[in-house]
């Protein structure tokens, strides 16, 4: 026995409705905890990948229309619902409920070198900062902000880079929308000299008698050549903090 054909009219009571691609979407993103992909988010509802990503636009700019609370945003790959900037300090209140939870200066400091540098060495990090960094990188790789990223090729050490995560924090769908504060970093491959410099480590000779002239000779004060000792610890070296950062 055949099967009957299918008609167009039987075709199109499959589908679903263009009507609710949008509520669906809104369903879906509601319950996610991550950023949510277009190709993810059209295998859910069943339509099309260029449909969802006109709806998704549609959504996002329907929102900001109305002016919601939230927004609906690209970021780190996919779309996710946001609060609105102009209501973070009501958010900030629930949420924190007086408890601190916010990132250190210091880890914040670190994290800035990680995302303009990465991949980076710790040694590099600290480096950069001027302080030892090791305690505050165990911080950022606890929260997820941080991650591995191999070895260095010359010596070894573990390379970092930030995630994904940190990206869906910040709002920004890659590195490249990072503000543009890189130019105002030292230099990688300059840095080794100029802290070698501020120590005093690679100073030439003694070359400060020149400018305090010795007082004239009489036989109550012999005259004495200064004699000039180039402190290991002058200058702004690193400050060691038994791996602890100090916000």
């Amino acid at each position: 026995m055949s099967e009957p054909e299918t008609t167009p009219a039987d075709v199109e009571t499959l589908e679903v409705a263009v009507a609710e691609l949008r509520p669906a979407l809104e369903a879906i993103l509601m319950v996610s905890d991550e950023p949510l992909d277009e190709v993810r988010l059209a295998t859910v509802v069943g339509h099309p990948v260029a449909d969802v990503g006109a709806a998704l636009e549609a959504l996002a700019a329907e929102y900001a229309d109305q002016g919601r609370g939230f927004d609906l945003r690209p970021v780190a790959g996919g779309w996710r619902f946001y609060s609105r900037p102009e209501y973070a300090g009501v958010v900030e209140s629930f949420v924190l409920e007086g408890q601190q939870a916010r990132l250190t200066q210091a880890a914040l400091e670190t994290l800035s070198v990680v995302a303009y540098k990465q991949p980076v060495s710790r040694a590099r990090v600290s480096a950069i900062r001027g302080v030892n960094v090791d305690g505050v990188m165990r911080t950022l790789l606890t929260r997820g902000l941080v991650e591995e990223a191999g070895h260095d090729e010359q010596s070894g050490a573990n390379l970092y880079r930030t995630t994904s995560y940190f990206l869906e924090r910040i709002g920004v769908t890659s590195l490249d929308d990072l503000p543009e504060l890189a130019p105002y970093l030292p230099d990688m491959d300059d840095l080794e000299d100029e802290l070698a410099s501020v120590a005093g480590l690679d100073a030439p000779a003694p070359a400060s008698t020149a400018e305090v002239p010795p007082a004239p000779e009489t036989p109550d004060h012999p005259a004495h050549p200064p004699t000039h000792h180039a402190s290991p610890h002058s200058g702004a070296g690193t400050e060691p903090d038994g791996g602890t950062e100090i916000s």
